[in-house]
């Protein structure tokens, strides 16, 4: 499973169990499609940078969830059509993917490092010999 982070805008001119029944909404999709939340943070009410659909403020939350890849263009096929959802955007996050390349690098520099000594001689032989004359 992955890991990514979704952001959320609500229209701002909901009552607060209106806001919620739509986050819950929102939240159903991600575990209806085998994601987990690992977290949840909701910056409240925001102004838009611009008007949207005539509103000018909306709540935004943003979700942390682990899926599998193959959910997410589910999730955000679904998320376009919840009412009162004005924006949305899953990203991956990508300081596990840094973390996990980095381990990868790491794990493929032990490897090769371990095979060095034994193709070694045969780098210095060839390297012994002088260039062929054309």
């Amino acid at each position: 499973m992955n890991k990514y982070e979704l952001a959320v805008a609500v229209n701002g001119q909901l009552e607060e169990d209106a806001k919620n029944a739509v986050l819950d909404k929102v939240r159903n999709l991600i575990t209806r499609f085998k994601g987990t939340i690992t977290a949840e943070d909701d910056w409240g009410r925001k102004r838009f940078a611009y008007e949207v659909h005539k509103v000018k403020e909306g709540y935004y939350v943003f979700i942390k969830f682990q899926a599998e890849p193959e959910a997410i263009a589910e999730i955000e096929h679904r998320i376009r059509i919840v009412e009162n959802v004005f924006r949305y955007l899953i990203v991956s996050d990508e300081k596990e993917l840094v973390v996990k390349h980095e381990e990868e690098k790491q794990e493929s520099a032990e490897e090769t490092s371990e095979e060095a000594p034994a193709s070694a001689p045969a780098a210095e032989t060839a390297s012994d010999e002088e260039p062929a004359e054309e």
